[in-house]
């Protein structure tokens, strides 16, 4: 919140929603300026946010307020979309919870990544945004206007219970992130003890083909019954392993 002559320019984070599939990230922030300067409020913002589509479609219905009780109104949506994109992120990341216990794919992981930068963004946002309001608060360009003296406490606490919702999520996601990670590798450490005892399996019956083919004096040569009797031994070596891999539980 600054001061230069007559004008009071002020700073808000605001929270973006991209909805479209190719964006790097689903939800960020961005600046909002806020000018109030003689008997008119500025807004300045690079990106177009859904804070003040309501006044700038002209849904909202006219009315009279002064400059610091819409300056608070705006604070206050501000507050209120933070809350509404924070359950979106909530909503998507039990979806993708449900999605990871079926297919353990990186493309879920990543979307989790996501989010949780998504959340980042916002948690940051939102402390700056509680910075700025507290420095309001105590202003003497608020309390100018005795409605905005009251309207800033219900704004402090709704930004309050955004920076908690996202704090509390965060850690959330930043747990399952760690769980699911821990999940990913145990199962890949499972899959190569299998494909291992396979590996070992198959390598009697070879093991036992390699004996008897090499070119010295071997038993069962002049057996009629020599490669069925070979088979019987390979195969009964074979499931002796793998009963032993299955005690074992490595099957």
């Amino acid at each position: 919140m600054e001061y230069d002559g007559g004008a009071v320019l002020i700073i808000l984070r605001v929270p973006l929603y991209y909805r479209h599939k190719s964006a790097t990230i689903p939800f960020a922030t961005a600046p909002l300026g806020i000018i109030a300067v003689q008997d008119k409020l500025i807004t300045v913002s690079f990106f177009a946010t859904e804070v003040l589509t309501q006044y700038l479609e002209g849904k909202h219905k006219p009315f009279n307020i002064t400059q610091q009780s819409f300056l608070l109104q705006i604070a206050l949506r501000t507050a209120i979309y933070f809350l509404k994109f924070l359950k979106e992120i909530i909503r998507r990341s039990n979806n993708i919870e449900i999605e990871l216990y079926q297919s353990m794919r990186n493309k879920e992981i990543i979307r989790l990544l996501r989010l949780e930068k998504s959340l980042v963004y916002f948690s940051t946002s939102l402390q700056s945004n509680e910075i700025i309001l507290e420095r309001m608060q105590r202003s003497r360009w608020l309390n100018q206007d005795p409605d905005a003296e009251d309207m800033i406490e219900d704004v402090i606490i709704e930004n309050r219970q955004a920076i908690e919702m996202t704090d509390v999520h965060s850690s959330i996601l930043s747990s399952m992130m760690d769980a699911f990670a821990s999940i990913i590798s145990n199962n890949l450490n499972m899959r190569m003890k299998f494909l291992t005892s396979v590996s070992i399996v198959l390598m009697l019956p070879t093991l036992v083909a390699s004996i008897w083919g090499m070119n010295v004096v071997l038993p069962l040569q002049e057996n009629k019954y020599a490669f069925l009797i070979l088979m019987g031994i390979s195969a009964v070596a074979s499931i002796l392993v793998v009963l032993y891999f299955i005690h074992k539980n490595m099957f």
